[in-house]
C-alpha cells in the first residue's frame, strides 16, 4: 500500500507521499444510478482505498446543481455536462475539467412517428420537452443552427420546461421530448410503447453532440499539489471503476443498487442503463480529447444571436491530472 501511495504521488510529480485518509467529496449530476456506476464500483472494489482515498459520493437530483456545490465548498469534484460547465466558467465559476470518462453523448430527441415528423425541419411549429438546469444548451445550440426559432410560432418550436420524467410524451403535452439513450428512452418504452410508434433523433448524428458527464474541480484548488496529487489518485481509481464497469455490467448494476438509498430503481432498468452506459463511456481512458472539447465549443459557440458562449474558453480543461494518473 505504501508503495502504492508513493508511486501515485510520484507520477503527479510530487516528493511526498499520498495520505492514507485523504477525504475526496464527489458530486454526482443526478440520482444515483448506473450513469455513476464506475465511482460506485470504485468505492466498493476498494479502488479509491488502495489509492490512500477515503471517498465520498453525493447523490444529485432536480433540486441540486452541482456548479453550486462545488463553488460553496460542498464537493471537492463534480459531474457536470461541458456545456453547462463552460456556460459557468463564462459566468464566472472558474472550472476546470480535469478528465472525461464519456467519449460519446446518449442525449437525444424520441418524437412520437405519428406527428409527421421525419426531420429536423419537421420540428417547426411542433413542442418540443427540453430538460433545463444547464441541459438546455445543446438543444439550444442545435436549434439556432438550424435556424429554427424556439419561441414558438408556425415557424418555430414551442420548448416545454421537461421535468425529469416521460410524462410530457406519454400525455401528449408534447411532439418530442429529451431522453436518454440509457434511461429515459427505456422508460417510454417500459411504459407499453412500441419502437415502431417513434422517432429518434440522436445529437451525435446531428452533428452538435456536446461532452457529457466530465469531472470538473475549481481552477484555483490546482495551485495546491497537495490536492493535484489527490485528483490524480482519484481519476486513476474512478477509470479503473469504469472500465471494470464495462466489462461485468450486470455486477456494477447491482452495485449501483446496494449505493441507492431510495430503492426507487429496479434491477432491469440498471442493468439495462449499464449496457448503454458502457457504450458512452467505451474508447475513453479519462483522458480528455482536444478533438471532443473543439467540437463542442464549436457547438456551443455557433448559437447566431443567443450562443451558450460568447467567446471560446482559456484554461477550461487541463491534461495535467489524467497525465499522471494514465502514467
Amino acid at each position: 500500500m505504501k508503495k502504492l501511495m508513493m508511486a501515485a504521488a510520484l507520477a503527479a510529480g510530487l516528493g511526498n507521499a499520498a495520505s492514507a485518509d485523504d477525504e475526496v467529496t464527489l458530486q454526482l449530476q443526478w440520482v444515483t444510478q448506473a450513469q455513476f456506476a464506475g465511482y460506485y464500483v470504485a468505492l466498493d472494489q476498494g479502488f479509491y482505498e488502495e489509492e490512500g482515498l477515503d471517498v465520498t459520493i453525493l447523490p444529485g437530483g432536480p433540486d441540486i446543481a452541482p456548479p453550486q456545490v462545488l463553488a460553496g465548498g460542498g464537493a471537492d469534484v463534480m459531474l457536470n455536462w461541458m456545456p453547462s460547465a463552460l456556460s459557468a466558467r463564462e459566468k464566472g465559476l472558474p472550472v476546470v475539467n480535469i478528465a472525461q470518462p464519456f467519449k460519446t453523448s446518449g442525449l437525444m430527441l424520441t418524437c412520437w412517428k405519428d406527428t409527421g415528423i421525419e426531420s429536423v425541419e419537421d420540428f417547426r411549429g411542433k413542442t418540443i420537452g427540453v430538460w433545463f438546469f444547464g441541459n438546455e444548451y445543446p438543444f439550444l445550440s442545435w436549434m439556432s443552427q438550424a435556424g429554427i426559432p424556439t419561441d414558438g410560432g408556425e415557424e418555430g418550436v414551442t420548448v416545454l420546461k421537461q421535468g425529469f420524467n416521460v410524462d410530457p410524451l406519454l400525455q401528449r403535452q408534447a411532439d418530442c421530448i429529451s431522453t436518454m439513450t440509457y434511461n429515459e428512452y427505456g422508460q417510454v418504452l417500459d411504459a407499453g410503447v412500441s419502437p415502431d410508434e417513434l422517432v429518434t433523433f440522436l445529437y451525435e448524428d446531428q452533428g452538435v453532440a456536446t461532452l457529457e458527464d466530465g469531472m470538473y474541480v475549481l481552477e484555483d484548488n490546482l495551485e495546491d499539489p497537495a490536492f493535484v496529487d489527490k485528483m490524480t489518485r482519484f481519476v486513476r481509481a474512478s477509470m479503473k471503476g469504469w472500465k471494470w464497469a464495462e466489462e461485468n455490467a450486470e455486477d456494477a448494476a447491482g452495485i449501483v443498487l446496494d449505493n441507492d438509498e431510495t430503492g426507487a430503481q429496479t434491477e432491469a432498468a440498471q442493468v439495462r442503463m449499464m449496457g448503454e452506459i458502457a457504450k458512452l463511456t467505451a474508447g475513453s481512458n479519462g483522458a480528455l480529447d482536444p478533438a471532443d472539447y473543439q467540437r463542442t465549443v464549436d457547438t456551443l459557440l455557433a448559437g447566431g444571436s443567443d450562443p451558450v458562449i460568447s467567446a471560446a474558453p482559456e484554461g477550461a480543461w487541463t491534461s495535467v491530472i489524467t497525465d499522471a494518473a494514465l502514467n
